[in-house]
């Protein structure tokens, strides 16, 4: 019995949803869409097509336009910046010194002479491996 009440109950409460919607007047025309206005071209535009012979930008020109336009340029440095600037030696700094500063060729911390015998060692399966503690 109690079963059958909870089924009538529920079965009520979903026949009763599907009424809701009547109340709230006329169903929506899928067809009744309201249309844009075409894009137009500005009748002055003011741009001039390019003339044959001439050069254009380069990429790095764009490049550094972009980078003017979205950072503001160079910053201007004060005296003091500009003269301990020029006492680090900014000038003689190499061109490529941060790319060159992780490559495995250029010798940044001294390692001695014992981790780049144990990096040249041969391969092995560790079976006749031998240590010799340092003198």
């Amino acid at each position: 019995m109690r079963k059958a009440v909870i089924i009538l109950t529920v079965a009520a409460l979903g026949l009763g949803g599907c009424a809701l919607g009547k109340g709230r007047g006329k169903a929506l025309d899928e067809f009744a869409v309201a249309r844009n206005a075409p894009l137009v071209i500005p009748p002055d535009y003011t741009l001039t097509p390019p003339v044959a012979g001439t050069v254009g930008l380069s990429a790095t020109d764009a490049q550094s336009q972009a980078i003017d336009a979205l950072f503001g340029g160079p910053a201007v440095r004060s005296a003091t910046e500009t003269s301990m600037l020029d006492s680090a030696g900014r000038d003689r700094a190499p061109v490529g010194a941060r790319s060159t500063a992780g490559d495995p060729a250029t010798r940044v911390v001294d390692k001695g002479a014992a981790t780049p015998a144990i990096i040249a060692a041969p391969v092995g399966n560790g079976q006749d491996a031998s240590v010799s503690p340092p003198q």
